[in-house]
């Protein structure tokens, strides 16, 4: 049968609701979120696969691979996005199907039942379904914050393979693709971080509240700082960001994987890495067939550290 399949890929920022940016930018922002989350609604999806990241805050260099199955997931709740505890609404038997059908394909993906989600996760199903349980979701991670990074290569394939597992499943299913564009967090390097970070950076999970909120508070500093011209962070890149976001509509995944880390994280910042997550999004819909594709929205918002880009499709025999 014709898939029924939309996709939504979007720049997260829990900042939004912690700095203050130009008014009429935040209400535009917010405007094309709720006018999504009416689509979403309208299309009531029966699943939910979220491609998405983690920024040190549930997977740590203790255990690291490229890609993670949650089977059973947590939200942690960081920057007060999801409640602290809450489980996502994962549908246990799609996920080790999702699982299997990886290893069946040759693709390298670990599964984990107490998967801990950070905003990379919790933010797109806040803004676009209202919480983090309202539609079944399957996470995936991609490891997009500690080098050595999975290859663009190895996410396309990725992408692909849950692509050509979503086709036999007969369902009404949204793809979201979370994170980018460009933007520089504070997140360290454990190749030159200090003991005490390097072991966070290794096992940190669970941390005091007051750790927690420090670090939150850091990341506030880093993009005031960025929108005064002022601090380290690299700059926002809106040329590439505007660039990468034409690429994925021509389904041009050639130029992005011929970049090396260093290079991309000279162009877009760290946690311009995080693209992974629409390269993997967008080769998911490639798999299923022609769709039609809209960039709804672009704009460079340094106080929120982001060059924050929104893009939709839905395959043909939806429209």
């Amino acid at each position: 049968m014709s898939p029924n399949v939309r996709m939504i890929c979007a720049s997260h920022t829990p900042l939004m609701d912690h700095v203050d940016a130009d008014p009429l930018v935040d209400a535009d922002v917010r405007r094309h979120f709720a006018e999504l989350a009416a689509e979403v609604a309208d299309f009531d999806p029966e699943l939910i696969v979220e491609f998405a990241p983690d920024h040190f805050k549930g997977f740590f260099y203790d255990m690291l691979p490229p890609f993670t199955v949650g089977v059973r997931a947590t939200a942690i709740g960081d920057y007060d996005i999801g409640d602290r505890g809450a489980a996502f609404n994962v549908p246990e038997d799609l996920a080790l199907a999702c699982v299997r059908a990886l290893h069946g394909a040759d693709v390298d993906a670990a599964m984990s039942y107490r998967a801990q989600l950070d905003h990379g996760f919790a933010q797109l199903l806040v803004l676009l379904t209202g919480g983090i349980g309202r539609y079944p979701v399957l996470p995936v991670h991609i490891n997009c914050s500690g080098p050595p990074l999975p290859s663009f290569r190895q996410v396309r394939r990725l992408g692909t393979e849950v692509g050509r597992w979503l086709a036999s499943l007969n369902k009404r299913v949204l793809i979201l693709g979370s994170g980018g564009l460009s933007h520089d967090p504070p997140i360290p390097s454990i190749t030159t971080a200090p003991p005490p970070v390097a072991e966070m950076l290794i096992a940190g999970r669970n941390p005091p509240i007051e750790a927690r909120r420090a670090r939150e508070q850091a990341n506030y500093e880093t993009a005031r700082k960025l929108a005064r011209g002022e601090g380290r962070a690299t700059p926002l890149n809106p040329d590439w960001d505007r660039r990468f976001m034409e690429q994925m509509a021509a389904l041009d995944f050639d130029s992005v994987a011929a970049l090396g880390e260093a290079e991309l994280t000279q162009l877009a910042g760290c946690g311009g890495h995080e693209v992974r997550n629409w390269v993997a999004a967008y080769a998911a819909m490639a798999a299923l067939g022609p769709f039609d594709h809209q960039q709804i929205f672009y704009r460079d918002i340094p106080q929120w550290n982001a060059g924050m880009g929104i893009a939709t499709a839905r395959h043909l025999s939806a429209a």
